[in-house]
């Protein structure tokens, strides 16, 4: 028996690939399924069955794609009602492979489709669980993404997993592993620990959900309590998951079409598409298309995407730095955007090569910054309100970069304001959606509230 976590940064998540005798089970599969393809191959074994444990919000899985690839049936827990072809398992249900065996555990609660995978080793022993957004490191899965108006609420979900944890997890061994859909940095959950793998004993120590003497109702007020609302494109990716999408294959030619300055301004211009630029920062700020958003390839890039751009249909057009094209357009692929146009061939030096109009950011050192404050400018801190409260540059306005979509209203319009973040990915983010949007007077603090620090920037703190 083997077990590999296949873990992907960008979006906290983990797949997992399982081997017994040259059969294999893939668990909630990303997008792009050669790597599995290439590892069964190498491995002369067989994908034998794909498990979904419940229709991903955060993210598009590879099941329908490695389905289609592979001929293994898609496998869901009761309540599942996909649009294509799938097996629906019924809770209890066995599926054999090589010597272990995989046992379907409905765990309702973050969905009511949500099942947890119990891996029996040859002996008949539990040895460890998949528990999908059921069960994470520290936490459990969110309850309100499954709300009806009317019929279910995010408490009535919240007490139905209560129950699920009680009756089909924390019954089994402290010793089965636990392996979780998602880690630190995920919406899914709130308090997600950085580690990715942990037994069930530990977890029913640290996690503060499997308390033993915990009441129901003191579960379903802590697991809603400081809900904050989930990125609009979660829905989306949940509609995708359920009713099918486009192979990788046809998404990737699609978005890697190569396109002149002249091409890519046309559809710029007739397609209301957005401008991408997913290069470091740093360039971003000294030279760029104007009007174009920045969201680069080396931060939290797919998340954030989601959160900003929000509608899965809305056109792109990529400003990459070269060879990262593809990446790019497999990486948008992952959390729904599929409607890539193509790149700009030769980069921003081929746009400025043309003759076209260019853009730049104003951006400052934390050590300019700090003279600057003398003046009692106007700051902007675009962290979460977890970082605002453990420390912040006194009299800023906390406006989290996910919701500035939404406070379009409180940034100053005419005179100049600073913005920050944790160490200047965000913040660059956030001022080139303002730039986007007509707002110029805006200044970038480079380093972000690390480097406030180092230079000796008061700070204040809410915690104390």
């Amino acid at each position: 028996m083997h077990i590999e976590q296949i873990y992907t940064g960008c979006l906290s998540q983990g797949a997992y690939y399982i081997e017994s005798e040259g059969e294999v089970a893939i668990i909630d599969p990303l997008r792009e399924v050669k790597p599995y393809l290439e590892r069964t191959k190498r491995d002369n074994a067989v994908i034998k069955y794909i498990f979904e444990t419940h229709f991903h919000a955060d993210f598009v899985s590879g099941h329908v794609t490695l389905s289609k690839e592979t001929g293994a049936p898609i496998v869901y827990g009761p309540n599942a009602n996909p649009s294509f072809d799938a097996i629906i398992a019924s809770d209890g249900a066995e599926f054999k492979l090589g010597k272990i065996t995989v046992v379907a555990l409905h765990t309702p609660g973050h969905t009511m489709e949500s099942t947890t995978y119990l891996l029996r080793d040859e002996n008949g022993k539990d040895h460890a669980i998949f528990s999908g957004d059921t069960l994470f490191l520290g936490d459990v899965g969110r309850p309100d993404l499954a709300q009806k108006a009317n019929e279910v609420t995010q408490e009535d979900l919240a007490g139905i997993l209560f129950e699920s944890l009680r009756n089909k997890i924390m019954p089994l061994g402290d010793d089965v592993i636990v392996y979780p859909a998602h880690g630190a940095g995920s919406a899914c959950g709130k308090h997600m620990m950085k580690e990715t793998v942990d037994t069930l004993g530990s977890q029913k120590r640290l996690n503060y959900a499997l308390r033993a003497d915990m009441t129901k109702a003191e579960f379903v007020k802590e697991v809603t309590d400081g809900l904050l609302p989930p990125p609009v494109y979660f829905p989306l990716n949940v509609k995708m998951n359920k009713e099918g999408y486009d192979d990788i294959d046809v998404v990737i030619s699609r978005g890697t079409q190569k396109l002149s300055p002249e091409a890519f301004e046309h559809l710029a211009n007739s397609s209301d598409a957005v401008i991408l630029d997913v290069r470091h920062q740093s360039e971003f700020i000294k030279g760029h298309i104007p009007r174009s958003i920045f969201i680069g390839l080396d931060g939290g890039f797919a998340p954030w995407v989601g959160a900003l751009i929000a509608d899965v249909a809305q056109p792109i057009l990529l400003v990459t730095s070269e060879g990262r094209e593809e990446e790019a357009v497999i990486r948008l692929s992952r959390v729904g955007f599929d409607n890539t146009l193509g790149y700009l061939v030769g980069g921003i030096e081929a746009w400025k090569a043309s003759g076209k109009e260019t853009d730049a950011m104003e951006s400052i050192s934390a050590e300019t910054f700090k003279t600057t404050l003398k003046q009692e400018v106007p700051v902007i801190d675009v962290r979460n309100e977890g970082e605002f409260e453990n420390g912040h540059i006194p009299d800023a306005m906390l406006i989290p970069l996910g919701f500035i979509n939404d406070h379009f209203s409180k940034f100053p319009k005419e005179k100049t304001f600073y913005v920050h973040c944790a160490g200047g990915y965000r913040s660059v983010i956030a001022a080139s959606i303002l730039k986007s949007r007509g707002i110029h007077n805006v200044i970038d603090v480079a380093g972000g509230f690390a480097d406030i620090k180092n230079v000796g920037i008061p700070i204040a703190s809410l915690s104390n």
